[in-house]
């Protein structure tokens, strides 16, 4: 237990330790190995002694926060289970239900992440921050535990996905890689407003598309085209796209 101004901090081995337990607690085939089983009675025991340094910081008692945690676990995995089909339903790549879990990285990082935003939503410091920034080292996906995200999420390939804190993401929407729904400003009074996009149901938005501000909102049924800058809203049903000037001309001689 490390100290920074008299303020107790949580183990970070510890909570990816935890972080990893938990995530083959849910889904065994995360790990491959079918045969492993973590029990509910140690992923208590883990949360606890992870919260018992942060006592002071917490709103309520760390055993109560660790069993509305755990109460919420099959609620968790439901979602992630329609998360997981919805990917092998709009993936033509993956061939069953068990790869998605097992390989892919987009899986992983919402995996985490609700779990996190679930320690989040109670009030927990720290922890759920060192979670989504475990997944993050491991997938190169960055999702805020504190961001909005609805059921049915998809991420394809993932890497340099960037759901930043005050994100608000509806029912099945789907992100390539490179995409970042961020803030336009990073000033630091503006730490508690709404800084970043509102991103509406089923809407797709294509690999290295930026979308930015507290007041964007790409409405429902929208699909954003691969490098796209937003700073704007738009209505629903829209079709966004970049476009730029290809030139094809003959060569006028072959290399050898």
């Amino acid at each position: 237990m490390r100290k920074n101004n008299s303020v107790s901090l949580p183990s970070k081995t510890l909570t990816i330790g935890f972080t990893e337990n938990v995530c083959i607690a849910l889904f065994p085939s995360v790990e491959g190995d079918m045969q492993k089983q973590i029990s509910q009675k140690k992923i208590k025991k883990q949360l606890q002694r992870l919260l018992k340094p942060m006592q002071r910081s917490l709103a309520d008692d760390r055993k109560i926060i660790t069993n509305m945690f755990i109460n919420a676990l099959p609620d968790v995995k439901n979602k992630l289970e329609v998360d997981a089909r919805f990917i092998l339903e709009n993936d033509p790549a993956a061939t069953c239900l068990d790869e998605v879990i097992m390989s892919y990285p987009g899986f992983y990082a919402i995996l985490i992440y609700r779990l996190a935003n679930k320690l989040n939503m109670l009030g927990v410091p720290l922890i759920p921050r060192i979670m989504t920034e475990y997944a993050h080292s491991e997938t190169g996906i960055d999702i805020h535990p504190a961001a909005t995200i609805g059921n049915e999420f998809f991420i394809d390939h993932g890497t340099g996905i960037v759901v930043g804190e005050t994100s608000v993401i509806g029912n099945r929407v789907k992100l390539y890689q490179g995409v970042t729904i961020g803030a336009l400003s990073i000033s630091k009074e503006k730490a508690k407003a709404k800084r970043h996009p509102t991103i509406e149901d089923d809407v797709i938005i294509y690999a290295g598309s930026t979308i930015l501000g507290g007041e964007t909102t790409i409405g429902h049924n929208s699909i954003i085209g691969g490098n796209v800058w937003l700073t704007k809203s738009i209505p629903p049903y829209s079709l966004v796209q970049h476009e730029t000037k290809i030139t094809i001309r003959k060569r006028k001689h072959s290399l050898n």
